[in-house]
């Protein structure tokens, strides 16, 4: 039987070898096709490789005309509809080649220099680079640039007219806030790193790019500042990145999931947030972000797990309530996870520790109910997050009247029916609403309410007990692009406890978290506490 596994897991490995030789081959085959696909003098043999690349296509725009000169010249200006300003293309190309053109005035230009004269003298749009590679055309015109190629050149010319619909800046409806920046980021990359410029006027704001997908070639984005952000993580990130070889990528959560350091744990190792704010806040701390085309949500990295408890809106705020608040999510986390399992320990075995008038209460509400309290605890479970799936599933009026009907009728009918006491049903609703307080750890929530109730209801209070000292355990294992999860907690860092189960008042942060920052730990000046002004300044003034 040994002999066996041990043959199967070398033919796996073996598959593996040959998978990834094959896809080696394919890549280098690929790689000297493009290289060797350059334009050529002839404008038929260039417009004929441009449409055997691209295929039949109804929306691909190829508009034929003669550049005006003592010599008409023939040229091709190729682009896809729907994804160009017409009003560019018309009033800033087509209008200047064909009516306006200066390439008369200049005799000794020959067809070599025509393409760098048109590129120099005649168009006025902000972005024209020159190109000789098939592959790089091909990607430019299918990201909203037009392509200018000329009769006896060999190079084409990138012009960036870009310019499709998309949707406005807007509140993201995932993080709302009572006090603070309203904007949002949306699916258009630009717009999104042009939000974040706004934030974060400084030279040293890096955005670097790279496209990820071999089919949909996804245009992704790195965010840091130089001299903040440690080197390392900048390197790390890009060899995760460059080592994703994958057909498409469509949102963020598809690169989350290929570069994320524990990819079967429950607890995200990387974050992602729709607010430049947040980002903003993130990437002055010594993190890097990583945008991607078609998504407005940003990925950010390391992650801690404090962060899931925490909102831009915290600093807005004064200290004292905004810590009251803080502390109340984490209790609302512990609620969310262990009430229904500490309701199954205390009704299963434990009966001694409840009071006994409230033990009284719960038997009576409990005669006649034919399941045992774990039952009860993962049917009402289950219930729960059918309700909670068909509110967000659904269009939001149907949603909202599917939620209240649920939780009314079918409760307030399971009650009285005899299936499940009304102390469940207590429980139930009130780790439904603790769950909401922590949106970021709803995920991770959801799983380990079904295990802690597992364990209760096998072993009551020591089985809780064994989860939480196997869940701290694991917390403590976990590292985010070599930062520990559990930071500053353990390991431990007095100063950055500052902003972990509490936010101290801001003049007091003088340091970036010592795990993350360290390129740069000073953040603020030591004087900033406020006080108002001594006698002797007031009597001046």
């Amino acid at each position: 039987m040994l002999s066996y596994i041990l043959s199967k897991l070398k033919f796996l490995k073996l598959l593996g070898q040959n998978y990834k030789l094959s896809q080696s081959n394919s890549t280098a085959s690929k790689d000297e096709k493009n290289t060797t696909s350059h334009l050529s003098v002839s404008l038929k043999n260039n417009l004929d490789l441009f449409k055997e690349t691209i295929g039949n296509n109804y929306d691909v725009v190829i508009r034929e005309f003669t550049i005006n000169m003592q010599k008409q010249v023939d040229a091709v200006l190729i682009y896809f509809a729907g994804m160009t300003d017409p009003k560019i293309v018309n009033e800033s190309i087509l209008k200047p080649l064909m009516f306006e053109s200066q390439l008369e005035k200049n005799t000794l230009a020959s067809k070599l220099d025509i393409i760098e004269i048109i590129r120099t003298t005649m168009l006025s749009v902000g972005e024209v680079n020159k190109r000789n590679t098939i592959n790089d055309i091909v990607d430019s015109c299918m990201a909203g640039n037009s392509i200018l190629l000329v009769d006896g050149c060999p190079e084409a010319l990138l012009i960036m007219t870009a310019d499709w619909k998309s949707r406005s800046v807007d509140e993201p409806k995932t993080e709302s806030v009572v006090r603070g920046s309203r904007e949002g980021f949306v699916e258009n990359l630009l717009t999104n790193t042009t939000l974040l410029r706004r934030k974060i006027k400084n030279p040293d704001l890096v955005l670097e790019s790279m496209k990820i997908g071999q089919r949909t070639r996804t245009n992704v984005c790195i965010a840091y500042i130089k001299g903040i952000v440690n080197p390392s993580l900048i390197d790390e990130i890009k060899r995760r990145l460059n080592n994703i070889q994958t057909d498409s990528i469509l949102e963020s959560g598809y690169i989350e999931q290929f570069i994320e350091d524990a990819p079967f744990s429950i607890f995200a190792t990387v974050g992602n947030t729709e607010k430049p704010d947040s980002v903003a806040a993130k990437i002055l701390e010594g993190r890097a972000a990583i945008f991607v085309d078609g998504t407005p949500f940003v990925l950010t990295v390391p992650l801690l797990l404090v962060e899931n408890f925490q909102t831009s809106e915290d600093y807005y705020s004064r200290p004292y309530f905004v810590s009251f608040i803080r502390l109340i999510r984490y209790m609302a986390y512990l609620i969310s996870i262990l009430a229904p399992a500490t309701y199954v320990a205390l009704t299963t075995f434990h009966q001694e520790l409840i009071p006994t008038p409230l033990l009284f209460s719960m038997a009576s509400a409990q005669e006649g109910v034919p399941f045992p309290a774990i039952a009860e605890a993962v049917g009402m479970g289950i219930i729960f997050e059918i309700l909670r799936e068909a509110g967000v599933r659904l269009p939001r009026p149907v949603g909202q009247a599917v939620s209240i009907v649920g939780a009314l009728v079918i409760g307030q009918s399971a009650v009285t029916a005899g299936l499940i006491g009304a102390p469940m049903v207590i429980v139930v609703a009130l780790t439904a609403v603790a769950s909401f307080v922590v949106p970021a750890q709803t995920d991770s929530g959801g799983v380990l309410r079904i295990v802690f109730v597992s364990l209760a209801g096998f072993a009551g209070g020591f089985g809780i007990m064994i989860g939480l000292i196997g869940l701290f355990i694991h917390l403590t294992s976990l590292r985010s692009f070599g930062t520990p999860y559990l930071s500053p907690i353990a390991p431990l860092s007095v100063a950055d406890l500052k902003d972990a189960f509490i936010r101290a008042p801001l003049w007091t942060m003088i340091t970036r978290p010592s795990f993350i920052g360290s390129q740069d730990p000073k953040r603020k000046d030591f004087r900033l506490k406020p006080s108002p002004p001594s006698e002797k300044e007031s009597q001046s003034e």
